[in-house]
């Protein structure tokens, strides 16, 4: 896919889309899932290297991306075997870290969990603010933000399916 193709269809310049590819800009938690969207796999893809050797994957063995701009690490929770339904990304949100600039929404459902820490999600109109345990499921429709006000690091599993 050329570059002024993918920029036209998730709506970026071609511009950022080159700096991307070079490394000079650290896109946002809502630019990579857009890319992702964009190029018809879900977040998690950017992950795969090479095939997994196994099912489980250890906390220290976890494949990740750190976006600067968001304050966020993202790491692939699942072995991402062909043919699994679902994806699972931890987001993990440095305090004063958010998901982009405004609220988007996904072209599918995901449900999410708090793991650790406390979030501002904002959703629709709405605004809730979410502890260790909260969960949510986000209609694939409704636009939303996740913010970290808080004084620690905050971290989401976000479960959706596969492209």
């Amino acid at each position: 896919m050329s570059v002024r193709k993918l920029a036209a269809a998730v709506d970026f310049s071609p511009s950022f889309i080159s700096q991307l590819e070079r490394n000079t800009v650290s896109p946002s938690i809502s630019s990579l899932e857009r890319l992702a969207a964009g190029l018809g796999v879900g977040l998690g893809d950017f992950f795969k290297a090479e095939p997994p050797s196994t099912i489980v994957v250890r906390r220290g063995k976890r494949q990740s991306v750190t976006s600067g701009w968001s304050r966020a690490r993202i790491e692939a929770l699942d072995a991402a075997q062909p043919g699994r339904l679902f994806e699972a990304v931890m987001v993990t949100i440095a305090p004063g870290g958010t998901s982009g600039k405004r609220a988007h929404a996904h072209e599918r459902e995901r449900f999410v969990i708090v793991f650790a820490g406390s979030v501002r999600l904002t959703f629709g109109a709405a605004t809730f603010v979410m502890h260790k345990g909260d969960s949510v499921i986000v209609p694939s429709s409704v636009p939303h933000r996740w913010e970290n006000h808080g004084k620690r690091r905050a971290s989401l599993v976000i479960v959706s399916p596969r492209h």
